[in-house]
């Protein structure tokens, strides 16, 4: 099958990797005409100006590792090969918070590194590999269109470049991202409109990067994300010495925007208990890296039932996209990559079966995970807000109960920190983790927070404002 994979970007590469191991003939359409630098230059050197979050900090888990080791070895050796890192969480917990070590917590082995390094990498992998081709400087203006399938949708028999250039495919996988336009591109050509709910995630990221001297990292003390109030912080180990700190916030809160600047940052860092000796690294970027207005987004493109168009499948963020400070985004979108490679080797059907089936992969293998990630976000934020102004928050929905509860006892119990990094690591939906009876014993249901007090170990609110207004 001849398949056009629009963006090289990390889902579009290890697309197109899993379907031309297939035996599919797989042409990558990349809009940024320059390629990646050798790796070990790539922080320094390579500009995605397609990819807004480029430089924000990324953190690979569990899921994205394990997949990449069982699918796309090669690349998996050329990452440990550019000094990815090989991290388990679980191992650089102290003892005391986990209980000791056992035979399985292999299972949270991750792979990670900054994404420009990961990127850079997967695309010479990528380059490397018979039957896929990647052309830069490339980008598509639309599709083409041949004859109609059911219900006059129309099938797509190919791209068209902004050069004019029409190239011919037998599917068109849309791997653009955030960025995509293929709703767009399916009404030029008279489909019906795509179904899509979107939405400003409603927060807000300050982080920067660092290097150590000799190659060591930060000692973890709990897990990588902690939240303390009205912020949650983000400690990211990575590639090659260098790690990430990231504060994020709620893009409405207007007295932390001061944390652009690198010193009121840093002394907010400080005041973080189990995150302040991450600073303790020479910074290797020049600023306070901040991005905002990142939007929630799923598409459906079979409402009710009926395939908008056939010929063109969209994976990944093209998909949906939820806002990264989870870290998902890399582990959930290379599972519906694998989805995608594993219909397709099914015997040949029409068009439109192939839409159908398309769909409920969709809503069987990652639509789950979109769904808890934005109804988390959402009473976070709505925590944070409540923090904020100083008044209670509460919920009345079982899962955030049970999830905040359950992140309380991970600081005190081996089982619940192994439970909660399940699904931090998409390991196992929150679903699947509550349903465990011998997990659901240890929570003693710990309250929410109920004003602005500290949150634990961690400032309180008019602690965090006089390190900003110093």
């Amino acid at each position: 099958m001849r398949i056009a994979v629009v963006g090289a970007g990390m889902m579009g590469l290890c697309s197109a990797m899993l379907l031309a191991g297939d035996d599919h003939d797989v042409v990558v359409l990349e809009r940024d005409q320059e390629p990646p630098p050798d790796p070990s230059m790539a922080w320094e050197q390579w500009e995605r100006r397609g990819v807004n979050q480029f430089r924000l900090a990324h953190f690979f888990l569990a899921r994205f590792g394990s997949v990449v080791e069982a699918e796309l070895p090669q690349l998996a050796q050329n990452l440990m090969a550019a000094g990815a890192l090989r991290y388990n969480v679980i191992n650089n917990i102290p003892d005391e918070m986990k209980g000791g070590t056992r035979p399985d917590d292999d299972g949270y082995n991750l792979l990670t590194g900054r994404r420009t390094v990961v990127e850079a990498v997967t695309s010479r992998t990528a380059e490397s590999m018979p039957r896929l081709t990647i052309r830069r400087g490339a980008p598509v203006q639309g599709l083409v269109a041949g004859a109609t399938s059911r219900n006059n949708a129309p099938h797509v028999t190919g791209v068209r470049l902004e050069s004019g250039e029409e190239l011919g495919a037998d599917l068109v996988v849309d791997a653009a991202g955030r960025r995509s336009a293929l709703p767009k591109w399916l009404a030029d050509l008279g489909a019906p409109p795509v179904d899509e709910v979107l939405d400003d995630s409603g927060f807000i990221y300050y982080g920067r990067h660092f290097r150590s001297e000799d190659g060591s990292l930060p000692v973890m003390i709990g897990p990588p994300k902690q939240d303390y109030g009205t912020i949650t912080s983000l400690t990211l180990p990575a590639d090659n010495g260098t790690w990430s700190v990231t504060l994020t916030t709620s893009s409405k809160d207007t007295a932390m925007r001061s944390l652009r600047d690198a010193d009121k940052w840093a002394a907010v860092v400080r005041l973080l208990p189990l995150a302040a000796h991450w600073l303790d690294g020479t910074p290797i970027d020049d600023r306070v890296q901040v991005i905002g207005k990142i939007e929630d987004r799923v598409r459906d493109f079979a409402p009710d039932g009926r395939p908008v168009a056939t010929g063109v499948l969209a994976v990944a963020d093209s998909w949906s996209c939820t806002n990264p400070s989870l870290g998902r985004g890399a582990s959930v979108g290379i599972v519906h990559a694998v989805a995608l490679r594993d219909l397709l080797r099914q015997p040949d059907g029409d068009p439109w079966q192939l839409a159908l089936d398309w769909d409920d992969a969709t809503r069987e293998r990652v639509a789950p995970w979109f769904d808890t990630t934005v109804r988390y976000d959402r009473h976070r934020l709505n925590e944070i807000n409540a923090l904020m102004e100083g008044r209670p928050f509460g919920s009345d929905d079982p899962e955030w109960q049970l999830l905040r509860s359950l992140e309380a006892t991970s600081f005190e119990d081996g089982d619940a920190l192994r439970a909660n990094m399940d699904i931090a690591m998409v390991r196992r939906l929150p679903a699947e983790v509550l349903a465990d009876s011998t997990i659901m014993d240890k929570l003693p249901g710990h309250p929410e927070p109920d004003s602005n007090e500290a949150p634990g170990l961690g400032p309180d609110r008019s602690q965090l404002l006089a390190a900003l207004n110093n």
